[in-house]
C-alpha cells in the first residue's frame, strides 16, 4: 500500500468540515423535496438535478472518464445528467471516506513503526488524562510484581495498533475496490452513455447495484477478523450481519426504463450511500486516531497551569490588590516602545529622507568648505613665494611648486634653529614659523574636509544600520503572520515543503501503478482492482493539490490531461510511468525548487 506524504492533519480537518456540510445539505434538500406535493413532476426532476449538480461542482477532484461533450448539458438528455450527478456524488463520497481512512491509517502506521519507548509514551501520555493515570498505576504495580512492566504495555500497544491497522486496511480495500469498479464500468461504457443512453443507463445502474452487493459481501468479512470483535459490540454495526444495501427490483436491462423507474433507481443508490456512511462512520470512529486534545493534553495542561500562575501573579500586582506595578510596567513599556520607534524607525527614515532629498544643499555647503581650503592654499603659496624671493633676491614664477619652496623654507629654518634667540629677533625664523603654522592649518582643513565627505557619504549607511533592529523585527512578525495563514494547506500550499509533498504524491502514484501491473502479471485480479482504486485516490489528491498552482502558471490544461490519462484503466503501465517521469521534470508546480 502506498504511503502518505506530509502531515495532512489540518488539511484533513478542513476537508471533513466541507464533506459534512455537503452531506447534510444533501440530506436537508431531500427532506424538503420529499415533503412537497409535486415530487413526481418533471419540475422536481429538473430542480433536483440542478441542485445535485451544484453540490457536485463544489468538490474539485478527479473527473470521471466521460466524453467531452458530456460536459455540455445541451448535448445530453436529462436522464444522462441525473446519472452523471449520481456518479459524481458517488465517487466524491467514496473518495472522502477513503481520505478519512487514509489519514487514520497513516497515523497508526507511524505509531507501529515507532520504538518501544514511543509506543509506551503513546499509551501513557497521548490518550488523555485517564489513560495517563491508568498507565502510571499499571507501571507502578508492574514494578512490584515483575522486573520489566513496560513489556506488557508495549505488547498491548502493538496489539491495539495492529487491530486498528487491520480494520482500516480492510475498509480501504473494500472502498477502493468499489471505486475502481465504478470507474472501470463508466470508462467501458464511455460514448454509449451519450449516443445510446436508453440501453447504457440501465446497464450502468444495474452494474452499480451489483457493485453494492459485492461491497456488502466484502464488508461482511469483517466478522471473520478476530480484531473486529469489539466493533460488533456496537449496535450501530450489527447491520453488518444482515443485508446492508437495498436491491433493485427485477427489471430487464434491455427494456426501456421509464422516468419514474430511473428516478427510483437513483434514489436507491443515494439511499445505499447513506447506509454505507451510516455503517462506516461508527466503524471508523472506533479506530480513529486520538483527537488533538488527547494527543497534546499534557502540553495543554502545562500551558493552562502556567497561564493560571501568571494570572495570579498579575492579579497580585494589579490595582485590584492595591498595587501600581502593572501601571508602572505599562508606562515603562510604552516609553520604551516610543523610544525604540523614534530611535530605530522614525529618525533613521528621516535621516535617509534628508540625505536623498537635500543633496543640493549639502553639495552647496561642500562647495563653500572647498573654497575655504582653496583660500588657505593660496595664502600659503603667496607666503612661500615671498619668503623664497626674499632669500634669493630674484623674482620667481607664479607657478612655482609649493613643495620646492617649502624645502627651501625648511632648509632656512634648520639653519636658523642653530641660533634660535638671535635669529628669532633679527633673522627670518619667525617668518618660517608662520609659514609652518599656515601649512598646519591647511593640513587640518584638508583633513576635516575629507572626513566630512566620508561621514556624508556613509550617513545613509548609518541610518540603515540604526533601522536594522526594526527591520529584522518586522521580518519576524511577517513570517509568523504568513505561517499562521499558510498553516494547514499541506500539498496545496506554496514553498519547498508543499512542492516536496506534491512530488511524493507522484511517487505514490508510481508505486501503486507498478503494484497494479505486478498483481496483473501474477494473476491476482482482485488485488489489482484494489490497487487501481488506490491509484485513483492518489490521482484525486494530486489533482486537487496542483490545480490552483497549475492555473496560476498556465500549465493546468496539460497537467489535467496527464492526470486523466493516468487514470485510464486500459493504458499500458510503461506509458503511465513515462508520463509520471515527465510530470516530475516538466511542470513548475512539481519540479523541486533549488535549495537555498
Amino acid at each position: 500500500m502506498a504511503t502518505s506524504s506530509g502531515n495532512p492533519r489540518d488539511e484533513d480537518e478542513s476537508m471533513d468540515a466541507k464533506t459534512l456540510i455537503s452531506f447534510y445539505s444533501i440530506q436537508i434538500w431531500r427532506r424538503i423535496i420529499g415533503s412537497l406535493p409535486f415530487r413526481d413532476s418533471n419540475l422536481y426532476s429538473r430542480i433536483s438535478s440542478l441542485h445535485l449538480r451544484s453540490l457536485a461542482k463544489r468538490r474539485s477532484g478527479l473527473p470521471l472518464p466521460l466524453p467531452r461533450q458530456s460536459l455540455n448539458p445541451t448535448h445530453v438528455s436529462s436522464e444522462v445528467c441525473r446519472v452523471f450527478d449520481v456518479l459524481e456524488g458517488l465517487t466524491g463520497r467514496i473518495l472522502s471516506s477513503l481520505h478519512d481512512i487514509q489519514k487514520n491509517l497513516q497515523f497508526w502506521q507511524c505509531r507501529a513503526e515507532g520504538t518501544d519507548f514511543h509506543k509506551i509514551y503513546f499509551m501513557v501520555c497521548e490518550r488523555g488524562p485517564r489513560a495517563f493515570f491508568d498507565g502510571t498505576a499499571q507501571l507502578l504495580r508492574g514494578c512490584l510484581v515483575e522486573s520489566a512492566p513496560w513489556k506488557h504495555i508495549c505488547y498491548l500497544a502493538t496489539s491495539q495498533i495492529s487491530e486498528k491497522i487491520a480494520i482500516l486496511t480492510h475498509l480501504q480495500h473494500c472502498l477502493s475496490t468499489f471505486l475502481s469498479q465504478v470507474y472501470v464500468e463508466v470508462d467501458k461504457l464511455g460514448q454509449d452513455l451519450i449516443t445510446e443512453s436508453e440501453k447504457s443507463l440501465p446497464s450502468l445502474v444495474v452494474a452499480i447495484d451489483n457493485f453494492f452487493s459485492e461491497l456488502e459481501a466484502s464488508m461482511v468479512h469483517l466478522n471473520q477478523l478476530r480484531q473486529c470483535i469489539f466493533l460488533m459490540q456496537s449496535d450501530s454495526c450489527v447491520s453488518l450481519l444482515s443485508p446492508m444495501f437495498d436491491k433493485l427490483p427485477e427489471i430487464k436491462e434491455d427494456s426501456r426504463w421509464t422516468d419514474c423507474e430511473l428516478r427510483d433507481a437513483i434514489s436507491l443508490i443515494y439511499h445505499n450511500l447513506d447506509k454505507l456512511d451510516g455503517c462506516l462512520s461508527p466503524a471508523i470512529a472506533k479506530v480513529r486516531k486520538p483527537r488533538r486534545t488527547s494527543l497534546y493534553w499534557f502540553r495543554y495542561t502545562c500551558g493552562a497551569v502556567g497561564l493560571s500562575v501568571c494570572s495570579i501573579w498579575l492579579l497580585r500586582h494589579s490595582r485590584l490588590m492595591g498595587s501600581s506595578d502593572i501601571d508602572n510596567w505599562i508606562r515603562e513599556a510604552r516609553e520604551s516602545t516610543v523610544g525604540f520607534w523614534n530611535e530605530h524607525v522614525e529618525q533613521p527614515l528621516l535621516s535617509i529622507r534628508d540625505d536623498l532629498f537635500e543633496t543640493f544643499q549639502r553639495r552647496h555647503k561642500g562647495v563653500k568648505e572647498m573654497e575655504e581650503v582653496q583660500l588657505s592654499t593660496n595664502t600659503l603659496h603667496r607666503m612661500l613665494l615671498a619668503f623664497v624671493e626674499q632669500q634669493r633676491d630674484q623674482k620667481l614664477p607664479k607657478d612655482a611648486s609649493d613643495r620646492e619652496m617649502l624645502e627651501i623654507v625648511m632648509a632656512r629654518y634648520e639653519k636658523d634653529v642653530m641660533r634660535p634667540i638671535q635669529n628669532l629677533l633679527g633673522g627670518e625664523m619667525a617668518s618660517a614659523l608662520l609659514i609652518q603654522i599656515q601649512k598646519l592649518k591647511l593640513d587640518i582643513e584638508t583633513a576635516m574636509l575629507e572626513l566630512d565627505q566620508i561621514l556624508k557619504a556613509n550617513q545613509i549607511n548609518f541610518a540603515i544600520l540604526a533601522a536594522l533592529p526594526a527591520f529584522f523585527l518586522s521580518i519576524v512578525l511577517l513570517m509568523l503572520v504568513r505561517a499562521s495563514f499558510k498553516q494547514g494547506e499541506g500539498a496545496k500550499g506554496r514553498g519547498r515543503i508543499a512542492r516536496r509533498q506534491r512530488r511524493l504524491l507522484i511517487v505514490e502514484v508510481e508505486e501503486t501503478i507498478a503494484k497494479f501491473q505486478n498483481f496483473i502479471d501474477h494473476g491476482r485480479e482482485e488485488a489489482a482492482i484494489h490497487m487501481f482504486g488506490l491509484t485513483l485516490y492518489n490521482l484525486d489528491r494530486l489533482y486537487r493539490s496542483v490545480e490552483g498552482h497549475a492555473k496560476a502558471t498556465g500549465e493546468w490544461q496539460r497537467i489535467k490531461q496527464d492526470i486523466i490519462t493516468l487514470a485510464k484503466p486500459g493504458l499500458p503501465t510503461a506509458y503511465k510511468l513515462i508520463i509520471t517521469s515527465r510530470m516530475e521534470r516538466v511542470y513548475d508546480c512539481l519540479v523541486s525548487s533549488p535549495s537555498k
